[in-house]
């Protein structure tokens, strides 16, 4: 790679970073967030400050030691608790505006992306993506985001904690480094020597050892630690991977038990835990391999400045206190040269982190808008004109369906397994982006799928869901649940429960019914929503549905491969499979 190649990447990786960080201190909470970063920056500059005067203080203190000088020595002593108190004062404040300023950031960080990614369904666009074998352009082509949970709780942490301390430690290492180099100047004097028969005089001898010493340990760090950043990617990928899946085994444990899969589900476990050990393996060992530089690096600079003055104080050029000024200084100015150094490994974190939320906000962004070209319409009936259904992979399943209900008309979706009826009703509700034409949707409608959401809490919330609990009184929420065939759990409305674990399938499926009778809506699609129930307990719900939409004026459209749900229906639609080579798979006869 070449340097101008190099410093583009460079260039891209802060902006980026910039592009994630900017945000917080442009938002509604501007002013505490910059107040808080002025107050961080004055307080670590303090703390350079303290740093110049123990260096100051360090030189009087060992000439009087060296001296013999006790008046000097004691009032060295109450100087130095002056000057230590004010260090841990800074230190305290530091420590507490800077964690503050973390923790504020990262819970408006955290918010904004929770918000960006549950609005306009962001979070179904971006699982639909990662299916989507043929995208629409090289930019869509990129690799969709794996775990955004992980990424909103885990990374977003990370990010703002490493972005404040490693920040600070840079304006920390300038500083200081301003501050002690024209002091490290002054007190190494000129090295003299012949060469060719010429006096030769180098002044500041300790700045440039110093320069060469640290700028010959960062490139050798910057090659020994380079693979970290890589590793500590697909580090993070792979613990995101391993928990997703445990807790899948855990959502589907009861699934799982009756299929007798524990083998299965450990060996897939297994496999992914083995990725997690096999990459942090190769991680540790490249974290042997720098620490072991770095610590070679660091412990030859404690004796590196004696071993160059040593000559100046055994020539009795210079007293005790000034090689200890001298020592400190050398030091001093070493680590914060060697910033980059000591933080490689720190580094490499956050570039990582950086790239999973950079690569998480693009995909946010480029699905944000829906990209469905279905255009969306209310009205007092539903029709569809034009209606173009496509899967993700890009394979055509309906062309120019023209579909229409009235109100007081039920309609039953039919048709083979696979053949596109759930999709259909994914692009009647316009969250199917793969869809295009119009569609003109009643106002008052309400889906059913065939495996409802059921939220933990309780129970009154996951009867209400997604409305507030405190809109119905109890009275209705009990009435619902006794319409709905679940008298049992009228008694529970306040008992917090794992629901969907606790209830069955055929339970789950009734408390979404209830939820349906609750909020008494005009239109209903209901998707194989009774098919974990048995017949009799069918066709009474069915009844009160049919029931519900003919009485607030509205229609009733079901999926469903029971010939007895048909009983509630006056029309139906098939989806009949084309012949082979026609541009879409199947097309729509109503009957």
């Amino acid at each position: 790679m070449t340097v101008i190649a190099r410093s583009k990447n460079l260039l891209s990786i802060l902006r980026n970073i910039g592009a994630l960080a900017a945000p917080y201190f442009r938002s509604e909470e501007k002013w505490k967030a910059r107040a808080l970063l002025i107050a961080v920056v004055a307080l670590n500059l303090g703390s350079v400050y303290v740093t110049v005067l123990l260096n100051q203080w360090s030189r009087v203190f060992y000439d009087a030691l060296e001296a013999r000088n006790q008046p000097v020595f004691w009032t060295q002593l109450a100087r130095f608790t002056y000057i230590a108190m004010a260090g841990i004062g800074v230190a305290i404040f530091k420590f507490y505006l800077t964690q503050l300023l973390q923790v504020r950031w990262r819970a408006w960080m955290t918010r904004s992306y929770m918000t960006r990614w549950l609005a306009n369904r962001t979070f179904y666009r971006l699982e639909l993506a990662r299916y989507a074998r043929q995208p629409k352009d090289a930019k869509a082509a990129q690799v969709h985001p794996d775990n955004p949970d992980q990424r909103i709780q885990e990374d977003m942490q990370l990010f703002t904690d490493y972005t404040v301390s490693l920040s600070m430690g840079i304006l920390n290492s300038v500083v200081t480094l301003a501050s002690f180099i024209g002091i490290l100047w002054a007190l190494s004097g000129p090295f003299s020597f012949a060469l060719g028969g010429h006096d030769i005089s180098v002044p500041g001898l300790m700045v440039w050892v110093a320069l060469v010493y640290c700028g010959i340990g960062t490139a050798i760090t910057h090659f020994i630690g380079r693979p970290l950043i890589g590793l500590n990617y697909q580090q993070q990928r792979y613990e995101a991977d391993f928990r997703h899946h445990l807790v899948r085994v855990r959502e589907y444990s009861e699934a799982i038990a009756l299929d007798r899969g524990e083998q299965v589900e450990h060996a897939q476990l297994d496999t992914r835990f083995s990725s997690v050990l096999r990459n942090y393996l190769s991680l540790i060992k490249q974290q042997k391999n720098l620490v072991a530089f770095t610590a070679s690096f660091g412990q030859l600079a404690v004796v590196f400045p004696f071993f160059l003055v040593a000559p100046r104080f055994f020539s009795g050029a210079i007293q005790f206190g000034e090689v200890m000024q001298i020592a400190r200084a050398f030091n001093t100015v070493q680590e914060a040269l060697s910033w980059f150094v000591d933080n490689y490994d720190r580094v490499a974190v956050w570039r990582a982190t950086a790239d999973r939320l950079t690569s998480f906000d693009e995909a946010m962004r480029e699905h944000e808008v829906p990209d469905s070209a279905v255009e969306q319409g209310n009205g007092a009936s539903l029709h569809t004109d034009d209606l173009d259904v496509s899967l993700p992979d890009g394979s055509q399943l309906l062309m120019g369906a023209a579909l229409a209900v009235q109100p007081g008309e039920n309609v039953l979706l039919q048709g083979p397994s696979g053949s596109g009826k759930s999709t259909l009703f994914r692009s009647f509700a316009g969250i199917w982006p793969f869809a295009g034409g119009k569609v003109t949707m009643p106002a008052n409608a309400m889906f059913i799928p065939q495996r409802p959401y059921v939220p933990d809490g309780r129970l009154r919330d996951a009867l209400a869901y997604p409305e507030p609990a405190d809109k119905y009184t109890d009275e209705q929420l009990v009435q619902a649940l006794g319409d709905a065939l679940l008298p049992d759990l009228a008694a529970r409305l306040d008992d917090s429960d794992a629901w969907s674990q606790k209830l069955s399938g055929g339970e789950q499926q009734r408390l979404a019914i209830a939820r349906v009778l609750l909020r008494k809506p005009a239109w209903l699609f209901a998707d194989e929503a009774t098919s974990a129930l048995d017949a009799e307990a069918e066709e009474t719900l069915y009844k009160r549905l049919a029931a519900g939409v003919r009485a607030a004026g509205g229609a009733m459209v079901s999926i469903a491969h029971r010939a007895s749900v048909g009983a509630f229906h006056d029309k139906r639609w098939t989806l009949v499979p084309e012949s082979v080579g026609a541009s879409a798979r199947y097309r729509v006869e109503a009957t």
